[in-house]
């Protein structure tokens, strides 16, 4: 007889999977994107829900399919090209920029204006911070009781609170778009969707939420890739909901805080102006909670992959981790950002091809060969993306114009599309031609 989880445990669950994804990048970039994007906010929203709801949802989706891990999801690429990007997937948004600015964050959003913003200050907060980390990432069977049945409860409690205050005390008072989102809305909004890294959190936090599944006794795999899937939708909705009162926060604050300021001030601003000094109390509980929910989630997915792949133990691949990610933690938030632009902007793409094509395996003739082709230039051309966003982009001015000039939407930030659509149509022709010469062959 299958072992089926009760009502509480799927509810906890989707609580727990929505409270590994709201993190740090969740809460800082809407309320950015919401002021930057002034009277476009909801045409900037929508773009921003695309990449950083819709897109997980469907990786999750995916991950469920396949059993759970990026592994199984990547197989038709190739063992040691899966390999690599999952490697890389779990670098990015474990110890190298995801770990790490959930400690920034906390800090800076929740803890620095109580405290002081100071590079001692950060040291021994991300000091304790990594510890609590550390203790209960070493109890990775007990996810589901620590995070689904108590932090999880307590961060949808205080996101309500945020969430309801937004609406019921709006400042309004929305500021003239800024940027490129007079033209662009949707594609900014889509391209800043990248930053809060959910689709490669997706990538990663598939095999936590199956192994939580199974942490309660399910091993039917149907009821397995049920419970994912449902754990899914409810950190889409719950995603949808945090997103659009964070979006209306920022869009509300120009008379509270400067346009060009990060997603910790603004929150901070609002929180202020709305509960007054006890504000800054409640913000730091939240962001405390939100990101050390993500962290610990983040950290478990990549001790577990690490371990595996280099034989070590899981608990000193734990510590290694969290050691790493205090030491980077303290280069500070914005140091964190401007890193992780570029390295998100050239591996999102062909991470987002292998999800959705993942789908219509079973239609082709010889899948690798559709997938590999496709994501190499969408992986080719999301370099090019990625380039702009450094130093390097003045080097390469002449063919970032001729690309402006040749391919659409080059200029914002979607370079990778078209040319990835064209390499698409060119290999689906050549395996619907093969398929056609085998069926001649055999007449």
């Amino acid at each position: 007889m299958y072992r089926r989880l009760p009502f509480k445990d799927i509810l906890a669950l989707g609580f727990m999977t929505f409270a590994l994804f709201v993190g740090a990048g969740n809460i800082i970039f809407p309320p950015m994107v919401g002021i930057q994007s002034g009277e476009h906010v909801w045409m900037a929203a929508f773009g921003f829900l695309v990449s950083a709801v819709g897109l997980p949802v469907i990786t999750v989706i995916a991950l469920a399919r396949v059993g759970g891990g990026i592994d199984a999801l990547s197989l038709p690429i190739g063992k040691f090209a899966g390999l690599v990007l999952a490697t890389v997937c779990y670098i990015a948004v474990g110890p190298l920029f995801a770990i790490p600015r959930t400690a920034t964050v906390s800090f800076e959003v929740g803890t620095a204006p109580l405290i002081g913003n100071g590079i001692l200050q950060l040291f021994i907060y991300s000091f304790i911070y990594f510890v609590l980390v550390t203790i209960i990432s070493l109890h990775p069977g007990k996810l589901l009781d620590t995070i689904g049945h108590v932090l999880a409860p307590l961060k949808i409690i205080a996101l309500t609170i945020l969430g309801s205050a937004v609406f019921l005390f709006p400042v309004e008072s929305i500021a003239p778009a800024t940027n490129h989102y007079p033209q662009s809305a949707f594609s900014n909004g889509f391209i800043n969707g990248y930053l809060t890294m959910d689709t490669l959190g997706a990538l990663v936090f598939g095999i936590v939420i199956v192994n939580a599944a199974r942490s309660r006794g399910v091993r039917e795999t149907n009821l397995l890739m049920r419970y994912t899937i449902l754990s899914g939708v409810i950190t889409g909705i719950g995603l949808t909901l945090v997103y659009l009162s964070l979006f209306k926060l920022g869009a509300d604050s120009r008379m509270i805080i400067n346009q060009n300021a990060n997603g910790a001030e603004i929150l901070h601003a609002y929180v202020q102006q709305t509960f007054g000094s006890m504000g800054s109390f409640f913000l730091a509980a939240l962001i405390f909670i939100a990101c050390i929910v993500t962290a610990v989630g983040l950290t478990c997915a990549c001790a577990e992959f690490f371990a595996h792949q280099l034989s070590v133990s899981y608990n000193i691949m734990v510590f290694i981790l969290t050691l790493f990610s205090m030491i980077v933690s303290n280069l500070g938030l914005s140091h964190l950002i401007k890193l992780s632009i570029p390295v998100l902007t050239a591996i999102y793409p062909p991470c987002i091809v292998l999800v959705i094509l993942s789908f219509t395996i079973n239609w082709w003739n010889n899948s690798k060969h559709i997938i590999v082709p496709t994501m190499i230039v969408s992986l080719i051309f999301g370099i090019f993306d990625s380039i702009k966003a450094t130093e390097f982009k003045n080097v390469f001015q002449y063919f970032f114009s001729l690309f402006n000039k040749y391919i659409p939407l080059s200029d914002q930030g979607l370079c990778w599309l078209l040319p990835s659509l064209s390499m698409l149509l060119i290999v689906i022709i050549i395996d619907r031609l093969k398929v056609i010469k085998s069926t001649i062959n055999i007449e």
